[in-house]
């Protein structure tokens, strides 16, 4: 052999082949096609100044503050944290015609911050959780696109990824995305107990609220500032959430006194039947109740092992499945509260990151099936389309108990690196985080 064979051979050995999936230009490529997909798909309502999906009603919420002066949160109660005006008047400064086009382009360049950060490190398993990302946005793109937790998302992304390298920042924006949605603080809670530095999280986070609540003070809306808690405690079984599945067949059976009816106020379908009122008040104790004790478990898995970043990530998970599962709310846009949190554990537990990833894409499935394709017919009492949405709540079920157990698991051994799939090497968590 040749001794310009021999060296080009040698070169080989020392600089393997990236795989494909690991290549940056070709996560670009696959994100930037996604989008161009989107953008074609929601064409016809973007040219013709339409909306889709809940924007019409966002849309709706922006005109009535300009014009009559009722600003949702400020004048009015409003069923949104106040900080959920921020997206809606972002995507207002073009004009209402343009809300669809606007809207889209900043869930895009939020979307594409979510991609960058996860593969910013250049690590397998960043570019595996991207991946991931991507396909999970395209199986929930009719809510992904629609509705205001395609902001939420992607910041808890940023958020996740950002925690190790600028705690603030991190902070900052978990504090900010929960003022527009509810849900992140949970993301936020399990970064205070499983973190340990703690300090600059809870500054940040406070920074962020008194700017909030000073900025509505100022402008006489402090009355209101809490009504999202209190302006739906008074509704029903929302018809997909896990707990009315026992009413939602009843109701396709035609039991007596049990049926499916739209709530035109909330703009949402319940069930109503024997027991639902008990049923509904029930959930309300037992949704803080399960989160304290997913908390608790938190504190011990901490207490033993110390705060770790992975901590935060499997806690946040638990947490974010049992909002999920205990709510007497249950709308699609539900399962963009699990998809980022899954995502970041993608990238932080190479010996786990499966079971939770391939659950979370058909939970992901199921509830596009269910919504918009099957909803028709759900509301008819049609039986397979009942059987779809039982198997999604189902899996909303088992997708808490393997966090459980994950939770349990990490509180029992004080090594990630034991028992770790020998087939690939395992970065310490820490600096998986830090990208």
């Amino acid at each position: 052999m040749s001794a310009v064979d021999a060296s080009v051979e040698a070169e080989d050995v020392a600089t393997p082949a990236v795989p494909w999936f690991e290549r940056r230009r070709n996560v670009v490529s696959a994100f930037v096609g996604l989008h161009v997909v989107f953008l074609i798909a929601l064409g016809p309502a973007i040219v013709t100044g339409d909306a889709l999906g809940d924007l019409p009603l966002y849309r709706t919420w922006v005109l009535d503050a300009f014009q009559f002066g009722q600003w949702p949160g400020i004048t009015v109660p409003w069923v949104y944290p106040v900080g959920a005006l921020a997206p809606l008047l972002a995507a207002s400064v073009a004009g209402l015609g343009a809300f669809q086009l606007v809207w889209f382009l900043l869930i895009t360049l939020l979307n594409g911050t979510s991609i960058h950060s996860l593969i910013r490190g250049g690590s397998t398993a960043g570019y595996r959780a991207a991946w991931w990302w991507l396909v999970f946005l395209l199986v929930m793109s009719p809510v992904a696109l629609l509705r205001l937790e395609g902001f939420t998302a992607p910041l808890v992304v940023i958020a996740l990824t950002t925690l190790t390298r600028r705690p603030a920042v991190a902070a900052a924006l978990l504090t900010a995305a929960a003022w527009i949605k509810v849900w992140p603080a949970a993301v936020l809670l399990a970064a205070g107990i499983a973190y340990r530095r703690r300090r600059p999280l809870i500054l940040a986070a406070l920074g962020v609220s008194v700017l909030v609540v000073g900025t509505v003070a100022a402008l006489g809306g402090l009355r209101f500032l809490t009504g999202f808690l209190t302006t739906q405690a008074d509704r029903g079984l929302q018809l997909e959430a896990p707990i009315s599945t026992p009413w939602l067949w009843l109701a396709d059976v035609r039991a007596p006194n049990t049926y499916v009816w739209q709530n035109n106020l909330l703009s949402t379908e319940e069930v109503s039947g024997p027991g639902d009122d008990v049923a509904a008040t029930v959930m309300g104790y037992a949704l803080p109740l399960a989160l304290l004790v997913v908390a608790i478990l938190l504190f011990r898995a901490v207490r033993a092992r110390g705060p770790e970043p992975i901590l935060v990530v499997v806690g946040s998970l638990a947490l974010v499945t049992t909002l999920v599962v205990f709510n007497k709310v249950g709308s699609p846009q539900y399962v963009l509260w699990i998809g980022p949190v899954v995502a970041v554990l993608v990238w932080a537990d190479p010996r786990e990151w499966r079971v939770p990833a391939m659950l979370t894409l058909t939970i992901a499935t199921l509830t596009t099936l269910i919504f918009p394709i099957l909803y028709i017919p759900l509301t008819d009492g049609d039986p397979v389309a009942a059987a779809v949405l039982t198997a999604r709540n189902a899996l909303f079920l088992v997708l808490l108990g393997w966090s459980i157990r994950r939770l349990l698991a990490l509180t029992r051994s004080p090594g990630l690196a034991a028992h770790t799939d020998a087939a690939e090497p395992v970065e310490p968590a820490e600096a998986r985080l830090l990208g």
